[in-house]
């Protein structure tokens, strides 16, 4: 059975349409590169996977739960349960310790951070980042904060992994290791990995694509 499965999904701001009869399924554990360019509509498909937002009309199922009946407070819980996010620029509170940054969703959700810290500290090492624990975001690199919203995006062991051009601000070089990180973790902790990009580059590391122009799917 397929885990993420959208059927006619649209979305609309005011009178301009962004997304425009969507369908298709993303089987358990699958990565999937999701490309388009600019304006297209890749990055407010994302917000619908992830449940910041809600379709204007259609149905976005994922393990069986319909997001689009579901309130506020209900999209709150399933976001914290079940999706980890990795966006281009990192949103790390800046009055906060990395350490802080990372254990915040936990935190929020009223989870035992304990396992939590574990999986934390083995990341970190694994990802070179164990000394900017105590620091604040704006005491380290962009290079560092991106890694410490890696590990924050995966500190519950999420179901979905959602990253939304993690790689837009950087060379070709290092936009490969970021992409083959994000899949091999992805792989680890067992969860459904999209990547939304406008880079042929990158998108070209996953087996499956899904493309999308002016709100549609062409590809």
């Amino acid at each position: 059975m397929s885990f993420i499965v959208l059927s006619n999904v649209e979305k609309s701001f005011g009178k301009t349409m962004v997304l425009r009869g969507l369908n298709f399924k993303i089987d358990d554990r699958e990565s999937v590169a999701i490309r388009g360019a600019s304006g297209s509509g890749k990055s407010t498909l994302l917000y619908l996977l992830g449940g910041l937002d809600q379709p204007t009309s259609g149905k976005v199922v994922i393990g069986g739960k319909n997001l689009s009946a579901m309130g506020d407070e209900e999209l709150a819980l399933f976001r914290n349960a079940n999706v980890g996010f990795v966006f281009q620029f990192h949103f790390l509170l800046p009055s906060m310790t990395c350490r802080d940054n990372i254990l915040l969703p936990a935190r929020i959700g009223g989870r035992d951070t304990t396992p939590v810290e574990k999986d934390m500290s083995e990341l970190a090492k694994y990802l070179g980042v164990t000394h900017c624990f105590e620091k604040f975001p704006f005491e380290i690199s962009g290079g560092e904060q991106q890694r410490i919203n890696i590990i924050r995006a995966l500190s519950l062991r999420p179901k979905i992994l959602l990253c939304d051009e993690p790689t837009g601000n950087l060379d070709s070089k290092n936009s490969e290791k970021v992409t083959t990180l994000l899949k091999g973790l992805a792989s680890d902790f067992g969860a459904t990995l999209l990547v939304v990009t406008h880079d042929d580059k990158v998108a070209s590391f996953f087996p499956r694509k899904i493309v999308i122009e002016d709100g549609q799917i062409i590809g």
